[in-house]
Formats: C-alpha cells, structure tokens, sequence
C-alpha cells in the first residue's frame, strides 16, 4: 500500500495543476524546432505556434514533431503581432511566452509555472537574478539593456532586473492589462515588434499585478540568424519607455515586485484591467 502513495500524490498535484498554454512565435524556425518542442513538459495543455509566414518547413515540422499542436497565422509582422495571435487563440489558465529559436529552455516552464500557483500573477524571467544568465548577450546589448532597465526602474517605481527578455509566463487573466489585441491585417502598430516586451513588462506592473522574477538562463539560438537588430530594436524600446510615461497613469505600488503568500482565487481580477491601453500606430502617436 505504501508504495502507492507517490503515484496518488503525482495523479492529485496533476488533478489540481491549472491547464498550460504555451504560445511559440515563429518565422523560419523549422532546425530549432527539434530541439524546442520535444523538450516541453507533458503537464502542458496545449502548444500554440504562431506562424509568420514561413518559408520553411516550420509548420509541417511542428505537426510532425507535436500532432496535437494548434497552428495559428499571425496576421500582420513581427514578434509582438505574433505573441497577440497566440494570446487570442489560448485558452489555458495559464500563458507561457516561449521562443522558437532554442534561446528559452522550455524545462524552466515548471518554474515558471509554480511561481504563478505559489501566488504570482505574473512571472517574469530573469537572467540577471539568482542563478539566471546569458550565453548570448553581447556588451552593447548587455549595456544597454542595464540602462533601459534603470531607467524604467526609476520612473514607474518598479524593481526589475531584466527589461529586455521575453520568456514570462502570466495567468490568463492579466491579458486585458495588457492592451494587445490582434487588429486588423495590414500595416503596423505600435507593439508589433520586440517592444511587445517592454510595453507588457511596463503595463502590467501599473496594473497593480503580483509580479515575480524567475531566474532563467538564455541560450544562444541553435540555427540561424536572429530577426534582433540592436540599435533600432533598442531605439523602439526607448520611445515605448516614453510613450507609457506620457501616459500619465499613476505609478505602480511598492508590492509590484512582491508575491502572495496564496494562490490567487482563479476568479479574481487584475485591478488595472479596467484600464485601457490602445495600442497607436505610428502615424496617430505621431
């Protein structure tokens, strides 16, 4: 009989583990993909690739690789457009941001995962806290993402260690302090490239959410070249930095960077969703 109570223990934490979106954004990731998907854990509930159009191979490895993956195509350009796509096609309790790229390890989805049910609402990676590191950061970006860090640090009262990294994992409920949405095909918004980061980063801590940072370490991708261009990516952070500071909203509380001591009912809601933040294009924010 004693034997048995592991496997009654294992069968009960996975009864009560909310259901687990990942969502995958990518464009020509069909070689890193093998290395990616087969590497998430089993517990995930469902795997979402957003496809940018590929050329490649990507979507027929992807079924290849997972048959029960969930294909979606995103329906402008770039990685914030992408990650939008893959929000409104989840339908987990839980959304973890992965790249395709093989830079992200999806063995630290648990963590991630179990940040969020010891009472986060929204966990971000880190790879400058606790064990967290890069294999792949250059000085200029490691500079420079040290300094947009500090930076937003100092005018929204947050407490960060890393502003430029994509791996989080949040709880469904925080989407609509976000201010994403899919829109409409054609043309670009603001938010549609790797500012998505920032601009989520930085939004849903005005929202008043339980934020935890994640320790993470960052891998070099293992084919091909990054869509990363670090001046003018950097430069997109920067004016999305000051886009949400003009806002106006009211500075975040001191508890932004603080976890509950429980697991949030899953009912409950973000207190800034009420909030809304369109996202502009940049004719209009011109």
């Amino acid at each position: 009989m004693s034997s048995r109570i592991p496997e009654l223990a294992d069968l009960e934490a996975t009864l009560l583990l909310p259901t687990v979106s990942v969502v995958v954004p990518a464009l020509n990731e069909a070689r890193n993909l093998e290395f990616v998907l087969p590497r998430i854990p089993d517990f995930v509930y469902e795997v979402i690739l957003v496809d940018g159009n590929s050329t490649d191979d990507t979507v027929a490895v992807a079924r290849r690789l997972r048959p029960d993956i969930k294909v979606v195509q995103q329906n402008r350009r770039g990685k914030g457009n992408a990650l939008a796509c893959g929000f409104a096609a989840s339908s987990g309790e839980i959304i973890v941001m992965l790249d395709a790229d093989g830079s992200t390890d999806p063995a630290e989805i648990p963590a991630f995962v179990a940040s969020l049910v010891a009472g986060a609402d929204f966990a971000k990676g880190s790879r400058f806290a606790g064990s967290g590191y890069s294999r792949d950061l250059t000085l200029v970006r490691r500079i420079g993402n040290l300094a947009l860090n500090w930076l937003v640090n100092v005018l929204f009262g947050t407490r960060f260690t890393d502003l430029c990294y994509g791996y989080n994992a949040f709880w469904a409920r925080c989407l609509p302090s976000f201010g994403i949405g899919v829109g409409e095909a054609g043309g670009e918004v603001w938010g549609d490239g790797f500012e998505i980061e920032t601009l989520i980063n930085v939004r849903v801590a005005r929202s008043g959410a339980r934020i935890a940072e994640v320790p993470s370490v960052e891998s070099k991708r293992v084919y091909g070249e990054t869509n990363l261009n670090t001046l003018q990516d950097g430069w997109r952070v920067l004016r999305t930095i000051g886009r949400e500071f003009r806002a106006g909203l009211p500075r975040i509380s001191a508890r932004a960077l603080g976890v509950a001591r429980q697991r949030p009912a899953l009912d409950d809601r973000i207190r800034g969703e009420a909030h809304a933040w369109p996202l502009l294009s940049d004719e209009a924010a011109a």
